[in-house]
């Protein structure tokens, strides 16, 4: 499943999402198989949501591969194809591979220079994994 729009000034799902697709696939992460109609009444509670553009927003979401549609005898149960986390680390890592093929040495030094503003749990987890691919690579 490739997303083909990153939004770099948005936050969040909408990075990846228009505003609706991103209110769906959280209400879907948070409570999993839903029919369009149960869809559509969690989104009413926050503000009035026309449930014709929640079943156009679900079916292209469908169509993406992000969602997968299950046909019942009266209606149609939706649910994500992965998991919340899946999601973002697959999105994550086809970002990270783009990027280093796009602009190689240039990238990962950015990436370094981000790296002063995380947490030390984080660092030790990095020096780890270059370890390990040192290891694996034999250098």
């Amino acid at each position: 499943m490739n997303i083909r729009k990153f939004k770099m000034r948005e936050t969040g799902l909408k990075r990846f999402f228009g505003p609706l697709e991103a209110k769906v696939m959280d209400v879907l992460w948070d409570r999993d198989e839903m029919t369009i109609k149960e869809v559509q009444q969690v989104l009413q509670l926050e503000k009035a949501t026309n449930f014709n553009t929640v079943m156009t927003v679900m079916n292209r979401l469908v169509e993406k591969g992000i969602l997968e549609k299950r046909v019942q005898v009266r209606s149609s149960l939706y649910k994500p194809v992965l998991s919340r986390h899946e999601f973002l680390n697959t999105q994550s890592k086809e970002m990270t591979n783009e990027l280093i093929g796009e602009f190689g040495h240039i990238a990962v030094s950015h990436m370094l220079d981000a790296l002063e503003e995380v947490d030390a749990d984080l660092v030790i987890q990095l020096e780890r994994k270059v370890e390990e691919l040192k290891r694996k690579n034999n250098l």
